[in-house]
């Protein structure tokens, strides 16, 4: 298994990776689904925590992701995420145009069973998601945009891009909620995230530029 991870910035209690697209998060089912940030961390680190990760980005998202180093970390970093403590923005460049600025996206989805990983839309049993939302740019390809989750639900900004009562306009080779195909570069990447360092609280903040 390959070790290569790109770390920017390692001490006793945190890793801040710089995910790169295609590689899996955590482990999953099946040998073939084993090579991972997790995995390749524990092979640096071989003291990490049975699970170092307290959150997570799609396998073809890319960009900045924390790992802990110690129990007490994941305690402290799993409460901040919980309390919305942690502040998260990504860019991605959406399909076609919008013809607004910025705006706030709000929808409930949830699993659907029958086509998994599928996120659908359902104001009934779906558990809400919140995502600010600015225009950066039009480029050639589609439009710029940040996106602002402030909260954390599975495929959200997929999702929140994607759906009609969202901004209608998927993300750029998303297979699953766009017109991308299996295994295309999807351009969303985490570029900056700040939380309170669980050992001292004091503030840390981490940028990536986005490779797109």
């Amino acid at each position: 298994m390959s070790t290569n991870l790109d770390i920017i910035h390692e001490d006793q209690s945190l890793l801040v990776i710089n995910k790169q697209c295609g590689l899996l998060s955590v482990p999953g089912k099946g040998e073939e689904k084993q090579d991972c940030v997790v995995s390749r961390a524990k092979e640096l680190f071989p003291d990490l925590p049975i699970q170092p990760a307290v959150h997570r980005l799609d396998m073809m998202t890319s960009g900045l992701m924390l790992l802990v180093r110690t129990p007490q970390a994941h305690r402290n970093l799993v409460r901040q995420f919980q309390y919305r403590l942690v502040l998260k923005r990504y860019t991605a460049i959406v399909e076609g145009d919008l013809l607004e600025e910025s705006g706030v996206i709000e929808l409930a989805f949830r699993l659907d069973p029958e086509n998994r990983p599928l996120q659908i839309y359902d104001p009934v049993n779906g558990k809400q998601g919140v995502t600010l939302w600015r225009k950066i740019a039009r480029e050639p390809s589609g439009t710029r945009v940040e996106f602002t989750p402030l909260t954390g639900r599975t495929h959200q900004l997929r999702l929140h891009a994607s759906h009609p009562m969202g901004l209608g306009s998927p993300i750029v080779g998303d297979y699953l909620y766009g017109s991308g195909n299996d295994g295309d570069r999807m351009l969303l990447h985490s570029c900056f995230i700040s939380f309170n360092h669980p050992e001292n609280n004091n503030p840390c903040t981490y940028s990536s530029e986005p490779p797109f």
